[in-house]
C-alpha cells in the first residue's frame, strides 16, 4: 500500500502491546510504541494513533509535546492493531517537546522501555476511566486482544479490545471496571478475577 503523510503535536506516548488469550493462558507480544497525534493526513485525520517499533523510540524518543512529520501506512487489520497508522518512515523532529511533566497522575514524562512495562505487570483498567483521566498517561494501554477459542482449531479466533494500567497500584483515577471472561472450546468461560492482577502486581509496593 501506499504510504500517507502526516504531522502534528504528540499528545500521547504509551506502550503499544498486542494480548493472545487461550482461555485462563495469555501470552502477550511488546509491538513498540503508541502515539496519539493532534494534527492532520493527507487522508483527513486531524487526530489519529501511530504505531511505532522499539528501534524508532530508542533513537528518537517520542514524547508529549513534541511536533513531527513523516509517513505511514495505514493498519490493514484494525482487529489486531489500536493505532491508525504503523510501518513509518521518515520521521522528522521539527519541534522538541518541553521539560517533561514527573510528576501524576496522569503521568506524561518520558514512556520507559517496553521491559519495564513487562517487569511491573499490569492490571485491569475500566475503559471509561481510561478515556477520560488515563488517554494521555505513559502508563495506560489499548490492547487489541486475540482470543484462540480452541488450540485444536486455531483458525477459531474472537477478537476485541482491553484496557490496561502499567501505574503505581495507589494512583486515585484507577478504577478496575468488571471482571473479563474468556471464551473456550465447548462453550465453556474463563473469568479473569481479581486475583491474577494482584499476582502479576505483588511486587510492587503501592507507589511503584
Amino acid at each position: 500500500m501506499s504510504k500517507i503523510e502526516w504531522n502534528g503535536k504528540i499528545i500521547t506516548v504509551q506502550p503499544r502491546i498486542r494480548l493472545n488469550r487461550s482461555f485462563d493462558e495469555r501470552t502477550h507480544s511488546y509491538l513498540g510504541y503508541s502515539l496519539r497525534v493532534s494534527g492532520v493526513t493527507s487522508d483527513g485525520l486531524n487526530e489519529f494513533w501511530v504505531g511505532i517499533g522499539k528501534g524508532a523510540q530508542q533513537k528518537i524518543i517520542f514524547q508529549i509535546g513534541m511536533s513531527v512529520e513523516g509517513k505511514a501506512q495505514r493498519v490493514l487489520d484494525t482487529r489486531k492493531e489500536t493505532v491508525d497508522f504503523y510501518k513509518v518512515s521518515g520521521v522528522v523532529v521539527n519541534l522538541a517537546a518541553a521539560d517533561a511533566k514527573l510528576k501524576g497522575p496522569p503521568w506524561s514524562g518520558i514512556a520507559p522501555e517496553l521491559e519495564v512495562y513487562r517487569a511491573r505487570g499490569h492490571r485491569r483498567l475500566s475503559k471509561k476511566t481510561y478515556d477520560t483521566n488515563c488517554i494521555g498517561c505513559i502508563w495506560g494501554c489499548n490492547m487489541p486482544v486475540i482470543i484462540t477459542i480452541d488450540q485444536w482449531k486455531p483458525e477459531n479466533k474472537q477478537f476485541r479490545y482491553e484496557t490496561f494500567c502499567y501505574g503505581p497500584k495507589s494512583c486515585r483515577f484507577y478504577k478496575s471496571g468488571p471482571t473479563r471472561k474468556v471464551a473456550g472450546r465447548n462453550e465453556m468461560t474463563w473469568e479473569e478475577e481479581n486475583w491474577v492482577d494482584e499476582d502479576a502486581t505483588a511486587h510492587r509496593r503501592p507507589d511503584e
